[in-house]
């Protein structure tokens, strides 16, 4: 059966590990709970180039233009299709909204503007 994937890269600064941590537990157990099939949260810790014959592959951290005090998670939700990605994905807004006025204190621990995100239709599974 072909899945659907929701990708994320993100910078998470050093010492808001534990604060990210805190954070995607609780996507984590909305996207569970309203339908996603898996979730990841992958932080980085071997991001160097890669030899590939006579090329280099590009650095995650270089991509992302992390700096020393800083580190690159890759994170990713498996969903049945990209139909019910959308259905899950709304019923989790839904959800995040309604925590997000509860909470007027909240400050998100990554940096929005290094974040990169894309859904992918899964064509090789293994």
């Amino acid at each position: 059966m072909a899945k659907y994937v929701d990708g994320f890269v993100l910078v998470v600064p050093k010492g808001k590990e534990a604060e990210y941590e805190k954070m995607a537990e609780m996507g984590r157990d909305s996207w569970m709970k309203y339908g996603a099939l898996q979730y990841f949260e992958c932080r980085g810790d071997d991001l160097k180039q890669q030899e590939m014959g006579d090329e280099k592959s590009r650095a995650f951290a270089e991509m992302a233009g992390t700096s020393d005090d800083e580190n690159v998670w890759f994170s990713f939700i498996v969903f049945n299709s990209k139909e019910h990605r959308d259905e899950v994905n709304k019923k989790v807004m839904d959800e995040m909204n309604e925590k997000a006025e509860e909470q007027s204190d909240f400050s998100m621990p990554v940096d929005m503007k290094k974040m990169a995100y894309g859904g992918f239709e899964v064509a090789v599974e293994g």
